[in-house]
């Protein structure tokens, strides 16, 4: 019998996989230990329901401030007084510092936290651009308001 070469029965070529799953587990192991097991998430505080007693009268909070935009100068008021417009909040960062330093001087804090209370709230109308109301927000969160609430002025227009 003579030795053949070419086709036939010949040796296959086999492709294990074992170490292929070997480093597939690994890699599994690897990103679920890396992804993050509370992913971040923002956090929306929703007032709760008033309560209808027709005889209570119920008193504005004194230190609550209150940054709004005239949608046809683009004026900027804090509490009714104007400091500047949307394009130069300058005066309105001074102010909002100075007056968060008075009361770190005077050790005003908020109701639930041992900080000093810097509540703000932008007031604007719809109609007002989108653009505006953001440079409005960067000046307060660089005077050092924090939380920042948003309202909307006229629900009509």
């Amino acid at each position: 019998m003579g030795m053949s070469t070419g086709g036939g029965d010949g040796a296959r070529p086999n492709i294990n996989v074992t170490p292929l799953i070997d480093v597939l587990l690994v890699l599994l192991v690897i990103f679920m230990v890396i992804t993050p097991l509370k992913p971040s998430r923002f956090e929306a505080k929703v007032p709760a329901e008033p309560k209808n007693e027709p005889n209570v009268q119920v008193q504005a909070n004194p230190l609550t401030l209150v940054v709004a935009i005239n949608k046809d100068t683009k004026g900027v008021t804090l509490n009714n007084e104007p400091y500047g417009d949307v394009t130069d909040t300058q005066k309105l960062i001074d102010k909002l510092r100075e007056v968060f330093k008075q009361r770190a001087d005077a050790g005003v804090l908020n109701e639930n936290t041992n900080q000093v209370e810097r509540t703000l709230f932008v007031k604007a109308p719809k109609s007002v651009r989108y653009g505006d109301v953001v440079l409005v927000i960067d000046a307060v969160k660089q005077a050092g308001a924090s939380p920042i609430g948003l309202q909307i002025d006229d629900l009509a227009n």
